[in-house]
């Protein structure tokens, strides 16, 4: 069987660590820029729905949000109807790193996908959503305190 996860691990890491680097100067670091994204692009959202789409636990949620929100990049407030829900906003701050993480973005795409036609991009686009889809489901048995058997 092909090393399939390993490329994608490598794959992973390396982008995260060229975005560790380039992101330093604007003190976003360990993968926060991708908790700024989603909060930039999803205005009001909750801590757990965030944990969720980034397929992190609520403990590794917390801790970057956290600095984020000590960095001045985001802020919480209190849902109107139930003042125990904090929803997160970008900041100002938050806002105008935003284009500069989406340009990084696309510009990372655009290199990873360099020599491949519309046509092989698709399907690669499509049998990487039906792996996660598989890797979803275990993450939810698993993370619901369930053991897989090998």
């Amino acid at each position: 069987m092909k090393e399939i996860l390993r490329e994608i691990g490598m794959i992973a890491r390396a982008l995260d660590s060229i975005s560790n680097i380039e992101f330093k100067e604007y003190e976003l670091t360990k993968g926060q820029y991708l908790y700024l994204v989603r909060i930039c692009e999803n205005p009001g959202i909750i801590q757990e729905k965030l944990a969720e789409m980034i397929k992190v636990d609520r403990t590794t949620a917390a801790r970057a949000i956290k600095k984020l929100e000590m960095n001045g990049f985001i802020r919480r407030a209190a849902d109107e109807k139930n003042q125990k829900i904090k929803k997160l906003f970008p900041t100002e701050k938050g806002t105008n790193v935003y284009p500069f993480l989406i340009r990084e973005h696309n510009y990372s795409d655009m290199v990873a996908l360099a020599g491949f036609s519309e046509r092989e991009v698709e399907t690669i686009f499509d049998l990487l959503q039906r792996v996660r889809k598989n890797i979803e489901k275990e993450w939810e048995f698993v993370k619901k305190g369930n053991k897989r058997d090998y």
